[in-house]
């Protein structure tokens, strides 16, 4: 991320400052809980896709820069809420919210920032904005619910994890691209083609992370996660798919029965990594990676391509 975070430097200062101004409240709680969230923020990947999309185009404006702050701001809102429904006691290695003010407080937050990210288009007329990121609100709803619906039945496919993870994950990525695009392209069918773009990296981002819970790397959480809270993804599914029948059954009703026990989830974790899960789900993440490159490509060669091509592989790179 280094070159994005080079020809960014005073665009991401900025983008901190408004960061930080859109998040201050006179209601106490709120301005503590908001200054906690500002101290703990992530790597702001998103608002980087968003800003170097819209520089493809041209000068960066105060429109990019509202583009890149509801990506944020609706990021944070998401994550927040997350932490509520997996009841999870950590984000980044830090406490969550929901920990520090209990779930009240933060399903309040959480209101406030997706108002904050409605005021933020309304204010200005970015009509096309809030537009895009209507979409993908939707499509990211749609996605969990399919997910939960999922890991009750316990019988998902390879097409079915795909359609999960473009709503859930890769609809804000491509949603991110497309509104940064949107600042400063005129042409619809470039800022279509940036929201294809940023929808192959949302697909890779999603499976990478789903490896994580596989692998052996310090990502702030423990392993095993989406087993305790029995999601099928990519790795496990193959699984399913090419083990024989008895030890299939035994996956299957570990993932039911015994999804809390260390041991089992261990057991899970060894078997999806000698039936060659891993490999596969890395091949895959790459295909996806290497699709954005391909679209990337067809766009002239720039400083801004340069830069995004190198964030596109820190999402696959990564080690956290």
């Amino acid at each position: 991320m280094q070159l994005a975070k080079k020809l960014l430097s005073t665009e991401l200062e900025n983008f901190d400052e408004l960061f930080k101004e859109s998040l201050k409240s006179e209601i106490p709680l709120l301005n503590d809980i908001l200054s906690y969230v500002i101290k703990n923020k992530g790597k702001q990947i998103r608002p980087l896709f968003a800003l170097l999309c819209a520089r493809m185009g041209g000068a960066i404006n105060e429109k990019s820069h509202r583009a890149a702050l509801f990506t944020e701001i609706l990021h944070t809102a998401t994550l927040i809420l997350d932490d509520i429904i997996d009841e999870s006691m950590e984000r980044r290695g830090a406490f969550s919210i929901n920990a520090l003010w209990k779930n009240k407080s933060t399903v309040w937050v959480g209101d406030y920032l997706f108002a904050k990210c409605l005021l933020l288009s309304l204010s200005h007329n970015d009509f096309k904005i809030l537009e895009i990121f209507n979409e993908a609100v939707q499509q990211m709803i749609n996605g969990e619910l399919l997910q939960l619906y999922k890991s009750r039945k316990l019988n998902l496919d390879e097409e079915g994890y795909y359609k999960i993870i473009k709503g859930k994950t890769a609809s804000f990525i491509a949603a991110a691209c497309s509104a940064g695009a949107s600042s400063t392209f005129e042409d619809d069918a470039k800022i279509e083609k940036m929201h294809l773009f940023g929808e192959n990296v949302g697909i890779a981002f999603q499976i990478k992370d789903d490896l994580f819970d596989y692998g052996t790397s310090d990502v702030g959480k423990p392993r095993g996660n989406d087993i305790r809270d029995r999601k099928l993804t990519l790795p496990l599914i193959y699984t399913l798919n090419t083990c024989s029948p008895k030890l299939k059954k035994e996956l299957v009703n570990i993932i039911k029965h015994k999804n809390k026990d260390i041991d089992t989830i261990h057991f899970v974790i060894n078997e999806v990594n000698k039936a060659g899960g891993i490999q596969y789900t890395q091949t895959k993440m790459l295909h996806y990676r290497d699709e954005a490159l391909k679209i990337l490509h067809e766009f002239p060669e720039s400083e801004s391509r340069t830069a995004l091509e190198e964030l596109v592989r820190f999402t696959t790179d990564r080690t956290y």
